[in-house]
């Protein structure tokens, strides 16, 4: 997984905005934001946004990931591909705890076809990862259908473990 930066700060009220608020001209300062963070040193064959389900979808009137991900495409000039969806609807994972957030998600996604899947290195793109739980989910459902690789590349990362401090704040890392 690879984060540009911490959950904190500007970038939490700026990624809060984008995504609760429905200001998806954010989408292009944060997408800039975030080709800081694309690792240049591996081998993709696409860009997959997190998906959202239709629901979510309609209420905030566009996935805030698919928005990163056309932002990121300009400078990898990869295909923005949506190979995987979100077939049920969940409650928001904002607030749960780790646990919480895993039954959340467990079996929330799907692939409708895997033979768009299959063989296929894929660069996972999210807003924010707290406790991976949505992106592994959906990354497992990748690499089960098929896909030869899925790494996760996030605008931010809520990391309760290092705190705020200046250590957090450490573009691009990666965790494990």
């Amino acid at each position: 997984m690879y984060c540009v930066g911490a959950y904190d700060g500007r970038l939490r009220l700026l990624i809060q905005l984008f995504k609760y608020e429905s200001m998806e001209r954010l989408g292009k300062p944060l997408g800039t934001f975030l080709r800081s963070g694309y690792p240049r040193e591996m081998t993709f064959d696409c860009l997959v946004p997190m998906p959202i389900h239709r629901r979510r979808r309609r209420e905030r009137g566009f996935n805030q990931a698919e928005v990163l991900a056309f932002e990121l495409k300009q400078i990898s000039q990869l295909p923005v591909e949506n190979l995987i969806e979100r077939r049920r609807h969940t409650v928001k994972q904002a607030g749960l705890s780790g646990k919480e957030r895993r039954k959340n998600v467990s079996d929330a996604f799907g692939v409708p076809n895997p033979d768009r899947v299959r063989g296929k290195r894929i660069l996972l793109i999210d807003d924010v990862l707290t406790t991976g739980a949505s992106a592994n989910a959906c990354a497992l459902t990748l690499k089960r259908a098929g896909a030869s690789f899925v790494a996760i590349l996030a605008l931010a990362r809520a990391d309760r473990r290092i705190g705020a401090g200046p250590e957090a704040a450490i573009a691009l890392s990666q965790f494990v």
